[in-house]
């Protein structure tokens, strides 16, 4: 009985590695899908009728997705999954749970970042419990599925320390436009997610109770209000001056007036933290992280570091608290000088 049970599990592994991602479609680098269009283009070529198709249209611009950056993540990663399952001859409109394992396995096999893969998945996921509402298929194939196990004590962002992030600024001051000054001092003063800071427009700037503030959507279609210090309100307004202190529009504008775009911030980025000598590669996340990071370790409470960072969840802070496990912080000294006799001078 063991033995063919062996044998049959044998045979199961054989199955599986033929299927094996090395031999599969990569699943990194320029998405197959990043817009509407394509996204459709992809779903008629993976056999998915057109009830599919609208539901998708109203999925994509419903709940939590109203954001136009939001939108466009989901979209490109149902455009992952939709292009995996027309490379592996799978039916995108209906998938088995075998299909969605093996596609957690070509991501991880792929080198994605267990929270790319994450991330992806919960995305594929949203998607299909939507579908299954609007009864355009039978089932969700990733209900129950396996996921990489997310380290939650930790962020994996790299960030940068006060002194490194104070150099960066500094450089920025002296060798780069006002632009780019004013946007790296709000991406550090604000802790804000970079498709945020690129969406906020000038009549989003505003007063409120004496403090500079700007009004940004943030996750999940919400507007959250920043504060803004003095040196992010000098380098704003020296370089909106440089503008012509436009009434209206986007606040980070190319020289022809388009939009900044996010892979023109990471190369900048990067470029200047290299010159700093910044030994590590970094993102335009990696500011966000930072202030965050930094603010815990000047002793901010965990509950306004946690509002300032527009975290749901604390615990979700608590993985940028670098310090959390240092013995110099642990409370048990406090606790036995209040319970310790106390000793009288010889």
């Amino acid at each position: 009985m063991a033995a063919t049970q062996g044998t049959e599990l044998a045979v199961e592994q054989e199955t599986a590695l033929e299927v094996r991602p090395d031999t599969g479609p990569a699943l990194r680098g320029t998405p197959p899908a990043r817009a509407a269009g394509e996204l459709a283009s992809l779903m008629r070529a993976g056999g998915m009728d057109e009830p599919a198709l609208r539901a998708t249209g109203v999925w994509l611009v419903s709940g939590r997705r109203s954001s136009a950056h939001t939108q466009a993540a989901y979209l490109r990663d149902v455009g992952w999954w939709v292009w995996w399952c027309t490379a592996r001859a799978a039916k995108a409109q209906d998938p088995t749970p075998r299909d969605a394992d093996l596609y957690v396995a070509d991501l991880v096999a792929s080198g994605l970042s267990r929270a790319t893969v994450n991330r992806r998945v919960a995305a594929v996921s949203s998607w299909y419990r939507y579908l299954v509402r609007e009864g355009c298929v039978a089932a969700n194939p990733f209900e129950g599925a396996e996921r990489p196990r997310m380290d939650t004590r930790h962020s994996r962002t790299r960030g940068l320390t006060k002194q490194q992030v104070a150099d960066v600024l500094a450089h920025a001051a002296e060798h780069e436009s006002a632009r780019t000054y004013a946007l790296l001092w709000l991406m550090f003063a604000t802790a804000g997610r970079i498709g945020s800071l690129l969406s906020a427009r000038v009549e989003d700037l505003s007063e409120d109770s004496g403090h500079r503030v700007l009004d940004v959507t943030v996750k999940g279609g919400q507007s959250k209000r920043f504060a803004l210090p003095p040196p992010a309100v000098a380098a704003l307004d020296r370089y909106l001056a440089e503008r012509g202190r436009p009434g209206s529009g986007p606040i980070f504008v190319t020289r022809t007036g388009r939009p900044l775009v996010q892979s023109y911030v990471w190369k900048l980025v990067n470029r200047i933290a290299t010159e700093c000598g910044v030994p590590f590669t970094i993102s335009p996340h990696s500011f966000r992280h930072s202030a965050i990071t930094i603010a815990l370790g000047e002793g901010r409470p965990l509950h306004v570091v946690q509002d300032f960072a527009g975290h749901a969840d604390p615990r979700t802070t608590r993985r940028y608290d670098r310090d959390r496990d240092a013995l110099d912080r642990s409370p048990a000294y406090q606790l036995a000088a209040l319970v310790a006799p106390s000793t009288r001078p010889g």
